[in-house]
């Protein structure tokens, strides 16, 4: 922590590196080890999808979907239709940092995001796994999908074998006890700093802030000194290394390291920002820019190769859940004990609109419906009400949300 000043780490609370992931969280005192253990992952594709090419083009037959019709787990998913986040007529790309918090309006100067769903569910679920969340994106730009409750952005990881490293590597326990001391450090030097703000009578929004930040690093430090006890598991690099197809190759790694995960129980709250970048990717059958791709104006031609891409990041997808789907667990299958939510800020990223998201909900245990459509707009804030519902947070709303509509069957 010697390269941060306190005042610094204060400003920006979980954002700072202190470790990889938030200190949104409580602590764990010890792990529970428990039989198959309900799992999430929120992946969303910047970009969105082509939508004559997503949806299915008949009611609730999801052969009918071009990108959708040869996922090998049709079966265990439901595609809905029809939701949307309120507040993001004008909100461009921006959008993208409302995605698993439903606040409007985040082209605005002004605005503060809130706490996104993966934090809320990491506080219920995260506490007995070494690593309470993961936050993955394809590139470095500082923020993706998690937001904590102050509205800052949590830093992903993007270097695959960084994050393989960091769920399976060796470490060097040394270095980590003295980080650790040097954190408590820090969290020393912050009761001394209240307490001189106590003295002078100063705001107390200020000195709640001192308290609540230090109330986080105190938990997440009980809980890195618990698994610093604890070996990591054993498990052999499968990361792709093909130079070919670069971007393909990283969307598959970075759903091989979140597989890796869940099935090792080294987490149980995962989110995957595919955040488009610039330049030309290059896939099976198209090079070109993602971004420039999805602004197709409708044109064949770039339709085309849009569709090259959509349909890389599909079959990707498609391959994590038939593998989660193939690892056999108590009671039933890896993907039956994960809810993955597939969705995106954009509806249609080449008019920057917001409805009609596209939207997956696969695995859970859930009794899936292959296609549903709703009857009317409907906040995707009123999916993740129920989401919470589902995995043991009770709470009245979230978000935009409208209530918990059951659109997942039991």
């Amino acid at each position: 922590m010697s390269r941060y000043r306190r005042r610094e780490f204060l400003k920006f609370g979980a954002a700072l590196p202190l470790a990889l992931q938030s200190l949104e969280l409580r602590g764990a005192t010890e792990p529970v080890a428990k039989a198959s253990p309900r799992r999430i992952i929120f992946i969303c594709n910047s970009l969105g999808f082509y939508e004559p090419n997503f949806f299915p083009a008949r009611r609730g037959d999801i052969e009918t979907s071009p990108y959708l019709k040869d996922l090998e787990v049709r079966e265990k998913m439901t595609v809905f239709q029809n939701l949307f986040h309120p507040g993001m007529d004008t909100s461009n790309h921006d959008s993208e940092k409302s995605f698993l918090t439903g606040a409007p309006s985040p082209e605005a100067t002004n605005f503060t995001n809130t706490i996104s769903l993966d934090q809320v569910l990491a506080r219920e679920m995260g506490g007995d796994t070494r690593f309470p969340f993961l936050s993955f994106s394809i590139y470095d730009r500082g923020w993706g999908c998690s937001w904590n409750s102050r509205g800052v952005a949590i830093p992903p990881m993007h270097d695959e074998q960084e994050i393989f490293d960091r769920l399976f590597g060796e470490e060097d326990l040394t270095a980590r006890r003295r980080q650790i001391e040097d954190d408590q450090r820090v969290v020393r030097s912050l009761y001394r700093d209240m307490e001189q703000l106590q003295k002078r009578s100063v705001d107390s929004s200020k000195i709640e802030s001192y308290r609540a930040v230090i109330a986080e690093l105190e938990a997440q430090l009980r809980h890195e000194e618990f698994w610093l006890r604890t070996k990591k598991p054993e498990v052999p690099n499968t990361l792709s290394a093909d130079q070919e197809f670069a971007f393909s190759a990283k969307v598959g790694n970075l759903f091989e390291l979140a597989k890796l995960a869940f099935q090792t129980d080294s987490t149980r709250v995962i989110t995957v920002s595919l955040d488009w970048i610039y330049g030309a990717i290059s896939v099976p059958g198209a090079t070109g820019g993602w971004h420039t791709l999805s602004h197709h104006g409708g044109r064949a031609d770039v339709l085309q190769k849009l569709g090259r891409v959509e349909i890389d990041i599909v079959k990707r997808l498609n391959e994590f859940l038939s593998e989660l789907d193939m690892i056999e667990e108590d009671g039933g299958t890896l993907l039956d004990h994960t809810t993955v939510m597939v969705g995106s800020n954009f509806g249609d990223a080449s008019n920057h609109t917001h409805n009609n998201l596209p939207t997956i909900v696969a695995g859970g245990g859930y009794r899936h419906q292959a296609h549903t459509v709703l009857d009317h707009p409907t906040p995707l804030c009123s999916l993740y009400l129920e989401l919470l519902h589902r995995h043991g947070v009770d709470v009245a709303g979230f978000g935009t949300s409208q209530g918990d509509l059951s659109l997942l069957k039991g």
